[in-house]
């Protein structure tokens, strides 16, 4: 049983390209960015510790001494 033959070149292949995206494609990137940048936008709700961490105060001293 042989395959069948194409007759007709792939549109790719014509010149003209038509690439048509689900509507899904399009929507959850764009609903994925939403979703950082509400949470970038929020800070209410992030939670950090009363005081900074120790290499926090180390790259203020380095800071410092290289503004001299």
């Amino acid at each position: 049983m042989s395959a069948p033959i194409q007759t007709r070149p792939p549109q790719a292949t014509r010149g003209g390209v038509d690439i048509r995206l689900p509507w899904w494609a399009v929507a959850l990137p764009v609903l994925a960015f939403v979703a950082l940048l509400l949470l970038i936008l929020n800070p209410a709700d992030a939670h950090a510790a009363a005081e900074q961490p120790a290499i926090a105060h180390l790259l203020e001293r380095v800071e410092q001494l290289t503004a001299r």
